[in-house]
């Protein structure tokens, strides 16, 4: 997880030369990760490969891109996914109202001239001036910008085959066609991250073109270092409580286990009320910033809030 709070450290001039190095970078921006993911991020960045992150939701995901942005000091381009997205929201659309103000105010000037709307004043609607581009296109069309943006495509597991497709053509050669303008080649390619959920499974033609890795629920001690650094009121001991009482829920085959990011809310909101520790009361209360279906919080109660409280104190040494 990652410290918007963070100093920010020199942009890398070039490429990292070690994963070491990724690692202690996104670490001086306050994102912890691990052996695996600094290394397949380290080859995203030297083989200049989309990067492609699946795991539970709230592992850390979009942080990467996040922190990635931060460290390099290239534009972060976030394109979130929903059923149905289109073109319009992930490539370009044309800005209409300012065409069409255009063309107004072209043709009261002809009117005044005597004279009609040119073809050359209707060319000039299709120009870049009139363009909006979306993530994708902002991407591709960054020119030779050092350092280059960096491409989030967000939770694409809930776009539909046919945006997966193209999202896997754009990627091939990073190139999109505007019709009306031609055909834009990024100069340099963007750090593209996708994130997924596994809502569904993701074509292979996808994996292929990606490198890929799975983002797994921290560890113990990695989940407290975590914890105490997003979350310093709560205190070392109430960090290590926290993270136990996670621990513990993760394990109860719930609809929805939580993420790093409710580990820290949780936290917060347990320091907020002025807790040191944690008890049966002070879990009861707070069990909604942690879980978010009433199926999950009856689970919960059902086993017995004084069972999660034991496990974790016990767990937290």
């Amino acid at each position: 997880m990652s410290d918007p709070t963070a100093a920010p450290s020199s942009p890398p001039a070039s490429p990292p030369s070690s994963p070491e190095e990724v690692a202690a970078a996104l670490s001086a921006h306050g994102y912890l990760a691990d052996e695996g993911l600094a290394t397949v991020v380290f080859l995203a960045l030297v083989l200049r490969r989309p990067l492609l992150l699946e795991g539970e939701a709230g592992v850390g995901k979009t942080e990467v891109a996040k922190v990635l942005s931060r460290w390099t000091g290239g534009e972060l381009l976030r394109l979130q996914c929903d059923e149905g997205i289109d073109a319009a929201q992930a490539v370009y659309e044309w800005d209409y109202s300012r065409q069409l103000l255009h063309l107004r105010a072209a043709e009261a000037a002809a009117g005044t001239a005597g004279g009609g709307v040119s073809a050359s004043i209707e060319d000039e609607l299709y120009s870049p001036r009139f363009l909006v581009r979306r993530p994708l296109l902002a991407a591709v069309s960054a020119g030779i910008e050092v350092p280059p943006p960096v491409l989030l495509v967000d939770e694409v597991d809930r776009a539909d085959d046919e945006f997966e497709a193209f999202l896997l053509e754009v990627l091939s050669d990073y190139t999109v066609t505007v019709p009306e303008l031609g055909t834009f080649t990024a100069a340099v390619p963007p750090i593209a991250v996708i994130t997924s959920n596994r809502t569904r499974d993701l074509h292979d033609a996808l994996k292929r073109r990606c490198l890929y890795h799975w983002v797994e629920h921290p560890s113990f001690e990695r989940e407290v270092e975590i914890v105490t650094l997003k979350a310093p009121s709560a205190g070392p001991a109430l960090a290590r409580q926290v993270a136990a009482a996670v621990e513990r829920l993760r394990q109860m085959s719930l609809y929805k286990p939580p993420g790093v990011a409710e580990s820290i809310d949780w936290a917060e909101a347990l320091a907020a009320l002025g807790r040191s520790s944690i008890d049966e009361a002070s879990v009861e209360r707070t069990l909604g910033s942690v879980l978010k279906y009433r199926e999950d919080l009856e689970r919960v109660r059902r086993a017995g809030i004084c069972e999660l409280v034991t496990a974790a104190a016990r767990r937290a040494g």
